[in-house]
């Protein structure tokens, strides 16, 4: 319950003694607590729900014919997978009914360390979008990552002290956990000592090791691709985070949890997501519509995008449509489409017909400006310590007759191991084949200005020529470039350094695009429809290079470099087997 600035008046208010500021007039009200709808009036005041029934306020709003429904809350989202600063990335949520995020800024942590987590808390403050913070459990992710920062136990523990930080975010090193990792075990006893929540990210854990990682403390993970790990881990008693984003999308094989009782200790996530989804195919929202679309209870599929992320979080004021929350409300024209038509937060008319009502326009309560960010956080905005990319530096010595792909699987982060015979083909780099769907990687550091370098082979990416790079390379995003032939790669990467972090495309010896991610190498300066105009010409461009309009090129690429989602993947270090965390040949 939030404590009012005026109890007396919001009595007189909720008793019918008073006018309210704001009534909301005969909708149909969403109840996540009886799990049915009744038809009334919410009245507002002090930016909170008042009373539920009949009212008559001082404004009133005629919503017959409307569903009311609580804001919807992402319990686990990276604000710089958008590609956009978090004033844009309000812009582009809050008109799909978000009025609470909890992020996790590990890729901003990644880059810059403290720094890059004091710039997320500071471009968040005075925010309309409520966004609140899990801290980077895992920074570098293991230790074969090569980020450009390292969060230990002593850098997290003060932030504990910011009201907006409610715990320690995904742990993914779980071999570390259930190994008792000195550093580990620290962070652990620190949030777990402070009774803050510990997120978890564990593909496939289970048995005994699931047992000593929930015991651990970690109570949720999202990571699950199939309802038997899911059900195995509900059974541990961890809550379990249904993603849907834009390259990790589980929601389709996890939609036995919408049943009693799992969606009780469930919840609904994005975990990253590009802007045009963003825009187009809406956030929580959109999650919701097509849980419904594939037989989901709409209401129980509500309970589970509000409710459940409140109660997980600790989030006592929101979550509900109930006398002394938040008046945080989705307005709905009706419940299987799940169109948004208005959204209040606080009581305020926020966002109406898809789009933001003055929301975004503040860089933060202080009153700081984007030039005040970036002359308050130097190392967020000057991110990029490498030297020029030569083609000697994608020399891939060949040391037997077979190699190693990190094979793609569709619309998941997890990759096979697939072995093929070493191949040649005349104008390819040696080892790509187009026809067996190959081609050739490298991964450089660009933080600390090392010359470190990784080679290797992925397949079922569809490129049929040129090169894409890009320095969204989760989660150490570092500089990532995958190609037909070296000369067309160095020129895709070289154009990723000058910009400062950002996307880019190359064939037959030019640039056909690029789109510049100055902020720490991930996010951009510009609007989130810019962003997504020039990241759809870029999609465009690898279409045209031959990658299926049915994969998202940089999204499946971003995932290639991260040694925590099984099988293989590849970073500064070469090519990583995730179940061993070992280095192991391209070719042998």
């Amino acid at each position: 319950m939030r404590q009012y600035n005026d109890l007396k008046k919001m009595m007189d208010v909720a008793a019918g003694r008073r006018k309210a500021s704001l009534v909301l007039k005969g909708g149909t009200i969403v109840n996540v607590f009886t799990e049915r709808t009744e038809v009334g009036d919410i009245a507002i005041e002090d930016g909170c729900i008042a009373g539920i029934g009949e009212y008559d306020g001082l404004i009133n709003a005629d919503m017959t014919g409307r569903y009311i429904c609580p804001g919807f809350i992402d319990g686990h989202i990276h604000i710089e997978s958008s590609m956009v600063s978090p004033p844009e990335f309000e812009k582009a949520v809050l008109p799909h009914g978000t009025t609470t995020v909890i992020t996790d800024p590990h890729e901003i942590g990644n880059v810059a360390g403290c720094q890059g987590v004091d710039y997320m808390l500071k471009a968040t403050e005075g925010l309309s979008l409520d966004t609140f913070f899990v801290m980077p459990s895992c920074v570098p992710s293991t230790g074969l990552d090569e980020s450009g920062a390292v969060l230990g136990p002593e850098d997290i523990k003060p932030y504990y002290e910011n009201s907006r930080v409610l715990g320690l975010a995904e742990v993914m090193n779980s071999v570390g956990v259930v190994a008792g990792r000195e550093d580990l075990m620290e962070k652990l006893k620190e949030a777990g000592s402070r009774g803050k929540v510990i997120d978890g990210h564990a593909p496939f854990l289970g048995g005994n090791e699931l047992n000593a990682y929930v015991c651990s403390g970690v109570w949720s993970d999202h990571e699950c691709s199939d309802a038997g790990e899911a059900l195995e881990k509900l059974g541990r008693g961890q809550w379990i985070m249904i993603r849907e984003g834009t390259a990790a999308r589980n929601l389709e094989a996890l939609m036995p949890l919408f049943e009693a009782p799992y969606y009780e200790r469930c919840m609904l996530v994005t975990d990253d997501k590009h802007p045009g989804d963003l825009i187009s195919m809406g956030h929580i929202d959109y999650i919701i519509r097509r849980a419904v679309a594939l037989g989901a209870d709409p209401i129980r599929a509500i309970k589970m995008g509000t409710f459940n992320a409140a109660q997980y979080f600790g989030l006592k004021d929101r979550g509900a449509v109930m006398p002394g929350l938040r008046a945080d409300l989705a307005v709905l024209k009706d419940l299987k489409e799940f169109r948004v038509a208005a959204v209040y937060k606080n009581g305020v008319l926020t966002a109406r017909e898809g789009v933001c009502l003055g929301a975004g326009k503040d860089m933060g309560s202080a009153g700081k400006t984007a030039s005040d960010l970036e002359a308050a956080f130097p190392s967020v905005f000057d991110s990029f310590r490498m030297d020029e990319i030569t083609l000697e530096d994608l020399v891939l010595e060949q040391k037997g007759t077979m190699e190693r792909v990190i094979q793609f699987k569709p619309h998941e982060l997890l990759t096979e191991e697939r072995l093929v015979p070493w191949q040649d083909t005349p104008g390819l780099a040696p080892g790509v084949s187009l026809e067996q769907d190959i081609v050739k990687a490298a991964v450089f550091e660009r933080h600390l200005h090392t010359g470190h370098k990784g080679l290797g082979f992925v397949g079922g990416y569809g490129l049929k020529k040129g090169a894409v790079a890009t320095s969204v390379a989760h989660d150490s995003h570092n500089l990532i470039v995958v190609g037909t032939n070296d000369w067309d790669m160095v020129l895709a990467a070289n154009a990723v350094r000058k910009n400062g972090g950002g996307l880019a495309v190359a064939a037959e010896g030019r640039v056909l695009g690029e789109l510049a991610l100055p902020i720490g190498g991930v996010m951009s300066r510009l609007s989130v429809q810019e962003v997504e105009e020039r990241l759809q010409a870029l999609k465009s461009c690898t279409r045209e290079l031959g990658i299926s309009s049915d994969i998202d090129a940089f999204m499946t690429l971003a995932f290639v470099s991260l040694p925590v989602i099984p099988k293989l993947r590849i970073n500064t270090y070469g090519v990583i087997d995730v179940d061993r965390q070992k280095q192991v040949p391209p070719s042998f």
